[in-house]
């Protein structure tokens, strides 16, 4: 691991690595807790170079607010990256990173990213007026001067993860913000650097947050869909613990922060509170929709077979990815554009319209691309042939990917693919990662071919080949193969297509009836 201080060190390092390898980057201010931790670990396991950065952000923090009482401790934040496997640490000064040193200093000499105030100033921002300006414009300082692939926030600072979420989508940043769950105490506190602040009495105070909000959520899946009900539920709690003094709760929508009167698909329940004087958030997201089930898992493993036959048994719409990929394949080919016209390619996916038609068992799912039906067409051999370039053009995935992740909004969906539960629906309530031996799934090939009358390629070929397509797969620069670290892995190499199909369906079962 390499610790740079400077932005010079830290791009000259990274250019020797760049080449067509996947950056990551955890943005922190240090005092790294087990919370942070959750974030470097899907981080590693999702990107070649993980880069961590260490900076306590003047810019953030308000006048009366704890800038010089925050805990700095870079040498044991570094061992802590090193421990989880990061490659690079950054831990610039303020005069690096170009901000003022002090919180008196004008923030008006430096150049800010303004998001909308319509997101600035609900929840803690109504609070800590200039504090999601100050977020804003450091978090864009380190996409410009890192260049991640990724970057990855908790879902504990909400509000910040759907202001950043905008602030990418505006100014057209090329990096994919990903939110990693709330990592909690086993009392349900969510982890914080500014937890050591509280002594233990008031720790045991603190609990009280976590069960209002567990309160608010029993009363939603028992159908309780009014705001103001749901927020007054979580009030009462709080008011049994009078130590817990409120600062604000609310009901917004997770991605746009308007409040909410009643949640129609999701609601984000916030709270701010102050134990002692430590100012404490928490929330939680009310989402109405039925489970998804994301199924990843290398080639040959089974996953389309069963992935049709557990959408058909619990009656779901099986979101076909590969023909969607497939529609897009046929389209271009229709259009005439060359297969290295990469601009053309991306004009015409972006603007193109494609359906998923649920059909009757044991039909497949009808697809149609700008009104026309191709379910048929989208199997050719000439389509085929081409489909695996046109997926791994970066343009085609964004818009698919977008697609798909609509069609997520209800639930009641069962996908597969390479990164499903990474990638595409990372909040998936269920997520298998299907498996089988290289020697397994070259046997099951090699029947398929024998019963096609093909008996001219050899076992031994087969796992040569699946062992080439693994590494592939696994190290492509766009949607490489990944198990998700919540994933159930099922091994498949003794279970019959039957076997591994009743697994899934009793483990959806299972979160059906919590839900």
């Amino acid at each position: 691991m390499h610790l740079y201080k400077t932005v010079a060190g830290l791009r000259s390092a990274l250019a020797s690595r760049r080449d067509r390898r996947a950056i990551g980057l955890v943005p922190t201010m240090g005092a790294l807790h087990l919370g942070h931790a959750s974030l470097i670990q899907r981080a590693v396991a999702e990107n070649d170079i993980v880069v961590v950065s260490i900076f306590v952000n003047p810019l953030q923090f308000g006048p009366s607010e704890d800038l010089q009482e925050y805990p700095r401790q870079l040498e044991k934040d570094c061992r802590v990256c090193e421990q989880y496997g990061v490659d690079i640490v950054f831990a610039p000064t303020v005069e690096e990173m170009g901000t003022p040193p002090s919180q008196e200093s004008p923030s008006s000499t430096v150049t800010a990213v303004v998001p909308p105030p319509e997101m600035t100033s609900v929840l803690c921002g109504q609070f800590r007026p200039g504090h999601f300006q100050g977020v804003a414009t450091i978090v864009t300082k380190l996409f410009n001067i890192i260049a991640p692939n990724n970057a990855y926030f908790g879902e504990k600072d909400a509000q910040q993860l759907a202001i950043l979420r905008r602030v990418v989508k505006d100014l057209n940043i090329p990096v994919e913000v990903k939110a990693c769950p709330t990592v909690r105490e086993a009392s349900g506190l969510a982890l914080s650097s500014r937890n050591q602040y509280l002594s233990e009495t008031e720790r045991e105070q603190a609990k009280a947050i976590y069960r209002s909000l567990q309160a608010a959520r029993k009363a939603f899946c028992t159908g309780e869909r009014e705001a103001f009900k749901l927020i007054n539920i979580v009030k009462q709690e709080l008011a049994l613990t009078p130590e817990v003094k409120v600062q604000y709760v609310e009901l917004v929508h997770p991605q746009t922060l308007t409040r909410l009167e009643k949640i129609e698909e999701a609601g984000l329940l916030a709270i701010a509170a102050y134990v002692g004087s430590t100012r404490l958030i928490d929330n939680v997201i009310l989402r109405h929709r039925r489970p998804i089930i994301a199924i990843d898992g290398p080639a040959g493993a089974g996953k389309s077979t069963v992935t049709r036959r557990v959408a058909q048994s619990l009656n779901l719409l099986h979101l076909d990815t590969g023909a969607m990929y497939r529609a897009v394949a046929w389209l271009v080919m229709r259009s005439g554009i060359s297969l290295d016209d990469e601009g053309a390619i991306a004009e015409l996916v972006t603007q193109a319209n494609l359906e998923l038609i649920p059909a009757e068992p044991p039909n497949p799912t009808r697809v149609k691309i700008n009104g026309e039906d191709v379910t048929e067409t989208i199997r050719t051999p000439e389509v085929t042939a081409i489909v695996s370039q046109i997926a791994a053009k970066a343009s085609v995935r964004q818009a698919l990917v977008q697609q798909q992740q609509r069609y997520g909004k209800t639930g009641g969906i069962v996908a597969e693919g390479r990164d499903i539960g990474t990638a595409v629906f990372p909040d998936a309530e269920l997520k298998i990662f299907l498996t089988a031996s290289v020697e397994e799934r070259a046997k099951r090939r090699w029947q398929d071919f024998k019963e096609q009358g093909r008996e001219e390629i050899s076992l031994e070929q087969l796992e040569q080949d699946i062992q080439a397509r693994d590494y592939f797969d696994s190290h492509r620069e766009i949607a490489p193969l990944q198990q998700a670290i919540d994933a159930i892995k099922i091994d498949t190499d003794k279970l019959s297509i039957e076997e591994v199909t009743e697994q899934i369906i009793n483990l959806y079962e299972q979160l059906d009836s919590k839900a």
